[in-house]
């Protein structure tokens, strides 16, 4: 028996909505990272959380495939959405994540961030989290892009985007935090604070390719 058309519409509008998932899942990625503070990278934190939703949306129709692989008929519909209504479902939801909530709304959520800075640095509290949030929310469509390109379209496809995030985090956006923490170093030794905790907070995230590499090696 043939499945009905309006029940392809529906699986359709679904796998077609998984986008615009991924792209709410990197706004409240972005407003948990401000929550979160240090432990923002910790397994089951709210930052890590929704990042890992954000990947699974974007990837979602590969991993479908692995029912096939199981055993299980699962008959993906190809093509578009036949019914009108749902149709225009489709395109409303999706031009409101991307043109509302991610054109307008990340943007103040941004500027409310770099707000909170002033004010935790007001209150003697580091405005770093909050900083890194404002710089994260703004560079949601870009982060968008970049997990879309790390998309194998494979039954792999989720681990592969991940792997692709962990060597992204650690060739690129590590050595900036490197930086960041050596700056933060000499500017506590300007003041006279504590500051050999920056210094070696900077070499160890120089190294943390290395220090995974050693950690394989001991365990093999």
């Amino acid at each position: 028996m043939p499945t009905p058309q309006l029940l392809n519409d529906v699986i359709s509008l679904l796998l077609l909505l998984a986008p615009s998932a991924a792209l709410l899942s990197l706004v409240l990625a972005g407003v948990a990272l401000r929550h979160d503070g240090t432990t923002a990278f910790a397994i089951g934190g709210n930052f890590t959380k929704w990042m890992f939703w954000a990947v699974v949306f974007l990837t979602l129709q590969p991993l479908l495939t692995w029912f096939s692989s199981f055993g299980i008929a699962l008959p993906l519909p190809s093509g578009g959405i036949s019914t009108p209504w749902i149709a225009s479902i489709q395109s409303d939801i999706a031009s409101f994540a991307t043109n509302f909530v991610v054109g307008r709304i990340v943007p103040i959520l941004a500027a409310f961030f770099v707000l909170r800075a002033i004010l935790d640095a007001a209150v003697g509290e580091t405005p770093l989290t909050s900083i890194v949030a404002a710089m994260f929310l703004l560079g949601i469509q870009t982060t968008f892009t970049l997990i879309q390109g790390y998309n194998t379209q494979t039954q792999y496809a989720t681990a592969d985007v991940l792997d692709s995030l962990w060597n992204h985090l650690v060739g690129t956006i590590m050595p900036i935090a490197a930086i960041l923490a050596l700056v933060g170093a000499i500017w506590n030794f300007a003041t006279r604070k504590p500051f050999m905790g920056l210094v070696a907070v900077a070499l160890a995230l120089l190294c943390v390719s290395g220090i995974w590499q050693l950690v394989l090696t001991m365990m093999s």
